[in-house]
């Protein structure tokens, strides 16, 4: 299984969470022994950014001086989708693009990072149908409102009160979900010391193998991109943890 990342993502880009000094560190860090990294890296083209955002969304994040950062995440997720089509591999990268939509964003989003990844793959002819699971503790609203319309992904985003009520949803649509491709918007917020409160690390590890055992079963490809994620102390292990899972460690 790859990790693809890059320095810039160390870089402090801005004032938010998602941006905050450490963060990827803390991640490489926690993974290093068993998964290695590989630099990824090339920013994503205005042909792939417009596939999915308008002039003017572009307009306005390169005049808020986030342009470069946003395009090289978008890049890297078009990166570990390609891969994910042969192996699965996990997109170590920010911003995060979930709660951006066609020609807005909120939520420390800029450019839609899986909606890129999924239209470049589309529009190459690589894939035809996809799903999207969405396990970040909000509601991934740009990616549903890029795709939903566009006929070939399914969305999930699941959503319960309790961790058991919450993972057997998740293994009751993975069980009945057909796809080319398993894009994972992979939030590790929802975790009982970050700011959901719900879910345990080895819940992360066991969503890991559900999608591992459903892409083995269907012979579909998995890439998985960072979301969400704030409680330094435990979001390296809680990935970890989801790696293990996908890859079958």
């Amino acid at each position: 299984m790859k990790v693809l990342t890059h320095a810039d993502f160390c870089r402090v880009y801005t004032h938010d969470p998602a941006a905050a000094p450490g963060r990827i560190e803390a991640i490489l860090e926690a993974i290093k022994t068993d998964f290695p990294w590989q630099e990824g890296g090339y920013p994503a083209g205005l042909d792939d950014l417009t596939a999915v955002h308008t002039d003017s969304h572009i307009n306005r994040v390169s005049r808020q001086g986030l342009f470069n950062i946003a395009a090289l995440a978008a890049g890297t997720a078009i990166e570990a989708a390609t891969i994910g089509l042969a192996e699965p591999c996990f997109g170590l990268i920010r911003p995060p693009g979930h709660h951006a939509s066609a020609d807005s964003a909120w939520g420390f989003c800029y450019f839609n990072n899986m909606a890129i990844a999924l239209e470049h793959l589309r529009r190459n002819h690589q894939i035809e149908t996809a799903y999207v699971l969405d396990f970040d503790m909000h509601y991934g609203d740009g990616t549903v409102s890029i795709l939903k319309d566009r006929g070939y992904a399914a969305i999930h985003n699941p959503s319960a009160d309790d961790r058991l009520s919450y993972m057997h949803q998740v293994q009751d649509h993975l069980a009945s979900a057909k796809a080319d491709v398993f894009g994972i918007s992979a939030g590790f917020d929802n975790h009982m010391q970050d700011w959901g409160g719900l879910l345990r690390t080895e819940d992360y590890r066991t969503l890991g193998s559900m999608l591992g055992e459903t892409c083995s079963r269907l012979g579909a490809g998995c890439f998985a991109l960072l979301e969400g994620g704030y409680n330094q102390q435990v979001l390296g292990l809680n990935v970890l943890a989801f790696l293990q899972g996908l890859s079958g460690l």
